[in-house]
């Protein structure tokens, strides 16, 4: 059995769903598809499909027609290169001052695509923001630190940065032997909470939303159609499992926040979702939240563990008040160990836990001279993304009456699924394939948005997306009416 399909198999029985659905799944392709030593295409193949998989199983349940999956890794590969271009234009997905860069004793990366993380790092090396600072300012700068100072400092700053690790060293640390305790996902019972609001309407609500109806003559039968889903996320990973709920058939409600921040690929990752915005400071947006939180069938949020808590929408008050709400939660290091609370972002995990350093070896790099190497895609991203989905769908199915889960997942546990998937003989041995057979262009509210189709087909057909990608606030933080 090929690398994917085993990876397939073992996370659907983890997931415990039946078996027989594996049939429907046809995968196509192996390793290398892109320039690396690890089966980066077999993550992503075998992450999408579980998704979408999980997605028709969903189907079935709600009594729509079988569905057969195919994904083609070259595809799945390509989609998780965050490839997008808006009216011809292909952002840079990096600030000029991320990356990585030699401290004292070794690398540390930066991560500076938001403005404060940006700022709080060049304040901490005792330069000032704006362009009269250079990259050479930056690297002189750290010649006063060593790396896992840089790291600490910025740790206890809230900024983001990572020093590089071998696996070794990152096997010695404390974190991941927290890590090793925990499961790629964890599908959790929330205790059960005193006080249902709206218990009754809710539960009779979402069983009508359940038995979903039948498509128009001739028209995909998308397998979560009617079904709803609550987007607190950012960046990637997060944004990545809402936009394949959206091309499931999932109405799919992103919220942001007026006054945080967002990275330019939030154009890419919309596809599919209505954008909306609440102020969650404020007594109005947590009430408004706390409605949509209601009607809601899965509830996705990306932030630093406890953040959310403390504005009193942590998992165990969702479920109070949906009982049956799936509550899905990501974290950069894992919910337990000494970096639980720790900010990340996957290019700074594959640098801490040892993967850049790995790679950079089996590129025959010397990192005495030369850059670390990183992966050629931020598949932790993308796989845990795809995961958080894949996950979500299996809670949804194993829902009981009055009975919230909770699915956990982290981008450095995602990481070390991929290490058991192996490594790649020749991996660089490959070029990067075109993008061209994937693309499609289309109208958003960024402009003219040029994307890749999703690599997950249904019973033959390339899905796109039903709703352009649209600036948060596009919409009002509302429910579409149930069919």
């Amino acid at each position: 059995m090929r690398v994917a399909q085993q990876a397939l198999a073992t996370l659907w029985q983890y997931a415990q769903l039946p078996g027989d659905a594996l049939q429907r799944a046809m995968l196509t392709g192996q390793d290398p598809v892109l320039p690396s030593s690890f089966a980066v295409g077999a993550a992503a193949q075998a992450s999408i499909a579980a998704a979408a998989l999980a997605a028709t199983q969903v189907g079935l349940l709600r009594g729509l027609p079988m569905h057969t999956v195919a994904v083609d890794m070259q595809h799945a590969a390509l989609e998780c290169l965050t490839h997008y271009a808006i009216d011809g234009r292909t952002p840079d997905i990096w600030d000029k001052y991320s990356g990585a860069y030699r401290a004292q004793d070794g690398w540390v990366r930066i991560h500076a695509n938001f403005a404060h993380h940006r700022d709080g790092a060049l304040a901490l090396l005792g330069l000032k923001a704006g362009d009269g600072t250079t990259k050479a300012d930056v690297e002189r700068a750290l010649q006063a630190w060593r790396a896992q100072d840089f790291e600490q400092a910025a740790a206890e700053r809230g900024l983001v940065v990572a020093a590089l690790r071998t696996h070794a060293q990152w096997q010695a640390h404390a974190q991941s032997a927290a890590l090793a305790d925990q499961p790629l996902f964890a599908i959790e019972n929330i205790a059960a909470p005193a006080i249902f609001q709206r218990a009754g309407g809710l539960l009779a609500s979402q069983n009508a939303r359940w038995s979903a109806p039948r498509p128009a003559a001739g028209a995909l039968a998308l397998p979560l159609q009617g079904l709803r889903v609550l987007d607190l996320t950012r960046i990637l990973a997060g944004p990545i499992c809402g936009r394949a709920l959206a091309a499931y058939g999932a109405d799919v409600l992103l919220i942001n926040a007026p006054h945080l921040p967002n990275i330019e690929a939030i154009a890419d990752t919309s596809r599919g979702k209505r954008s909306a915005q609440l102020d969650l400071r404020t007594a109005q947006g947590k009430e408004a939240l706390r409605q949509l939180i209601a009607d809601a069938d899965i509830f996705v949020q990306g932030y630093r563990p406890g953040a959310l808590q403390a504005l009193g929408f942590g998992p165990e008050e969702c479920a109070a008040i949906n009982p049956q709400i799936v509550y899905v939660s990501l974290s950069a290091y894992g919910e337990q160990g000494p970096w639980a609370q720790r900010r990340g972002f996957d290019s700074l995990v594959q640098t801490a836990t040892g993967l850049n350093a790995d790679e950079s070896a089996a590129a025959g790099l010397d990192l005495a001279v030369d850059a670390p190497r990183a992966l050629p895609m931020q598949i932790l991203d993308h796989a845990t993304g795809y995961l958080m989905a894949f996950a979500a769908l299996a809670a949804l199915m194993q829902r009981k009456q009055g009975v919230a889960r909770h699915v956990r997942l982290s981008l450095a546990r995602t990481g070390q699924w991929l290490r058991t998937l192996g490594r790649v003989d020749q991996g660089f041995s490959v070029a990067k394939p075109s993008l061209e057979p994937y693309l499609y262009t289309e109208p958003s509210g960024f402009g003219p948005l040029t994307g890749l189709t999703h690599s997950a087909q249904l019973s033959g057909r390339t899905l796109t997306w039903a709703l352009p990608a649209m600036p948060p606030g596009s919409h009002a933080p509302q429910w579409l009416p149930a069919a």
